[in-house]
């Protein structure tokens, strides 16, 4: 079964705490946490006082992705206020493995996001020593984006580099996430499904949730 993290993106900002309730009680295993900085990407999130608060309201696993330039200066506070697992950019890290062995010496699971004109292949020297690997389906700043369809033979590139080195490494999509292309990202070789204004803007988000995670 996929792996379900729930884009907070997408959630209701003043009813936080219900939103947060409402995936407690779902079958949402991790709660994916969009963090930017309005120069890696053009637009600006929340940042490190609303996942400290997210994190008393969860038990569940904090999937937290930077997309912010310089992301090895808070990573030591990301970790305090919470994540379980630190995904960083490919393209925010000049050195990629010294982003990720700080990660790692935090005790947080490695992440590393890839845009989606970046090739897969450039990840084949680290692969590793990362625990999951973050596609990018859709340009990285807003939600609400159409799938873009390139990233299923990305999906299938990148699930043969890991069986390849016999790795656990996970493969998550990013991004125009819906039920009806969830599956041909599944069927490609994801693991993980971020799916935002799907579950949040769904009639019956808990019913959305299950929906994904019966794929």
């Amino acid at each position: 079964m996929p792996i379900i993290a729930p884009s907070l993106l997408s959630a209701d900002f003043l009813n936080l705490h219900k939103d947060c309730a409402m995936l407690n009680e779902s079958k949402a295993d991790w709660f994916h946490l969009d963090v930017m900085d309005g120069s890696f990407v053009p637009n600006i999130s929340f940042g490190l006082p609303v996942i400290e608060h997210i994190r008393k309201a969860t038990t569940k696993i904090c999937d937290v992705h930077l997309m912010i330039v310089e992301p090895e200066k808070y990573a030591e506070a990301f970790k305090k206020a919470g994540a379980d697992i630190l995904t960083v950019h490919y393209e925010a890290c000049t050195h990629l493995h010294r982003n990720l062995q700080q990660i790692k010496s935090l005790g947080m699971r490695t992440g590393v996001a890839l845009n989606p004109h970046t090739p897969v292949h450039l990840l084949a020297d680290v692969l590793q020593n990362i625990d999951l690997v973050c596609l990018m389906s859709v340009n990285p700043g807003f939600g609400g984006q159409q799938f873009i369809p390139q990233t299923l033979e990305k999906i299938r590139t990148l699930k043969k580099m890991i069986l390849e080195k016999n790795l656990h490494t996970h493969i998550e999509i990013d991004g125009g996430v819906t039920l009806d292309n969830a599956k041909s990202t599944l069927d490609a070789g994801a693991d993980v499904l971020v799916a935002g204004n799907t579950v949040f803007r769904s009639n019956d988000p808990i019913a959305t949730i299950a929906a994904l995670k019966a794929l």
